[in-house]
């Protein structure tokens, strides 16, 4: 069957994918997704969908060919026949059984503020829960703000999250349909942080799209935890796009935990657009997943914005973990700092791409990049590539990376004070991510990263 034929046929079946090229088949399920659609389809998304189907069907996927994609290979992806998500936690019981217990896992099981869960993309009552916000303040499912506040998702979903050369971005796009959705109104402070959690639960090879939109208006405050998780050894494809629309002098602080399943493939995009003398903090963790690629792109649109973008990478076996990001200044008076951070064992493969652009008139930009790398092991490898693009010529820019080892020494002298070899590595390792980790303002998420410092190296105990 054509590719052509596939798109003119709407009665091509979910099960006939099988036989399909990768393209062919994910356009099979957009056709059986937009019969489900029905009538209740909103026709405003509807075109955005149609557009975004029908670039995928252009770009199709990335293949290593491609230079932003030439360490990383998605044939794996391209080449498993993946069903479409079945519906969420709600009526199976031993689907909500699975995600509670993970939560429970993540520290996220009784959260005191407002969490929205979505359970292979669609959001689950049971799991979520509203507690704790300022009047105001919208958490909850994308479609329920769709149909009841489109006023506020309209203007900005799929606006910053562009699909012109993203083949997986564009694929997610064409499946919109619920997701997570926070709003902050003008002047709000929400004091409690706000957790996102996008669960997979997945008996067989399924592909599940989670969408999330963060939208703060001016001068709001607000921290936001994304978790990506799923029961472990369950094989699944999730393709993650998630957008952060940060008005005039807001501040938002947003923490990404990929927690997937190591038999998981995870590729994510996150896309924020900072207006004037806004603050933005981007924490990026990534600790699961067999094969893991993460974009990051930040816009700062506005004069006088102020930025920290912190990645942590965490690889031991056979993971595969791809950072790419784009810190793109197109306003004056702007500054910050991205530092990524790199701890690989076993056989594992970390990379990093990292671009700062300084766009003609964006003068006095004061931007910092760093990317460092610890090698815990022979075989482990990293490659590093920080990038400076300058066209204005009143700026500070600077770049670095580093790869290397424990330090002997350090590592001989906490053994000769008698701590047991597991404890000496594990403290050392800790110190080389303290950093980042301290950083992170959601104290939970703080102490859940300490402790997953010393139950992956071997240490006995947390540091105090």
């Amino acid at each position: 069957m054509t590719r052509a034929a596939t798109m003119a046929d709407p009665r091509v079946r979910v099960e006939e994918t099988r036989d399909l090229g990768p393209v062919p088949a994910f356009v099979a399920h957009f056709r059986r997704f937009e019969e489900q659609q029905g009538a209740g389809c909103r026709s405003s998304l509807h075109d955005v969908r149609t557009g975004a189907i029908e670039r995928f069907q252009t770009l199709g996927f990335p293949t290593t060919k491609h230079e932003e994609w030439r360490f990383t290979n998605v044939a794996p992806i391209a080449k498993q026949a993946w069903k479409p998500a079945a519906p969420g936690a709600e009526g199976c019981e031993d689907c909500a059984r699975a995600i509670r217990a993970d939560l429970a896992a993540h520290f996220f099981g009784d959260w005191p503020g407002a969490r929205v869960t979505l359970v292979n993309g669609r959001v689950s009552r049971a799991l979520s829960s509203a507690g704790g916000l300022p009047a105001g303040v919208f958490v909850g499912g994308l479609a329920d703000a769709l149909r009841d506040r489109p006023a506020l998702v309209e203007p900005h979903l799929a606006r910053h999250a562009r699909f012109d050369d993203h083949g997986l971005v564009a694929l997610n796009t064409a499946f919109i349909e619920d997701g997570a959705f926070v709003h902050v109104p003008r002047g709000t402070v929400v004091e409690r942080p706000i957790v996102i959690v996008h669960a997979t639960f997945a008996p067989e090879p399924t592909v599940v799209q989670p969408r999330t939109l963060i939208v703060a208006e001016e001068r709001s405050d607000v921290h936001v935890v994304e978790l990506h998780c799923a029961p472990a050894g369950q094989v699944y494809f999730a393709n993650a796009v998630t957008e952060i629309v940060q008005a005039s002098d807001a501040i938002v602080e947003h923490v990404k935990l990929e927690a997937e399943s190591v038999a998981a493939y995870h590729v994510a995009s996150i896309h924020a657009r900072c207006e004037r003398a806004s603050n933005f903090a981007n924490r990026n963790v990534s600790y699961g997943g067999g094969l893991v690629r993460n974009d990051i792109t930040a816009v700062f649109a506005g004069e006088g914005c102020d930025y920290q973008l912190d990645g942590l990478y965490i690889l031991s076996d056979r993971q595969h973990v791809d950072n790419h990001t784009v810190v793109d200044h197109a306003a004056p008076h702007c500054g910050g700092r991205e530092t990524y951070r790199g701890i690989l064992d076993g056989r594992s493969v970390g990379i990093f791409n990292g671009r700062i652009i300084v766009r003609p008139g964006a003068q006095k930009t004061d931007a910092k990049q760093t990317n460092k790398n610890l090698l815990l092991s022979d075989e482990a490898q990293v490659e590093t590539k920080p990038q400076l693009e300058i066209y204005a010529n009143d700026v500070k820019c600077t770049h670095g990376a580093t790869v290397g080892r424990l330090d002997e020494e350090s590592l001989f002298y906490l053994r000769s004070r008698g701590l047991p070899a597991g404890v000496a590595r594990g403290l050392l390792t800790y110190g080389f991510a303290s950093e980042l980790v301290g950083r992170v303002k959601v104290e939970p998420v703080r102490a859940e990263l300490e402790r997953l410092f010393f139950r992956r190296f071997g240490g006995e105990g947390v540091p105090g």
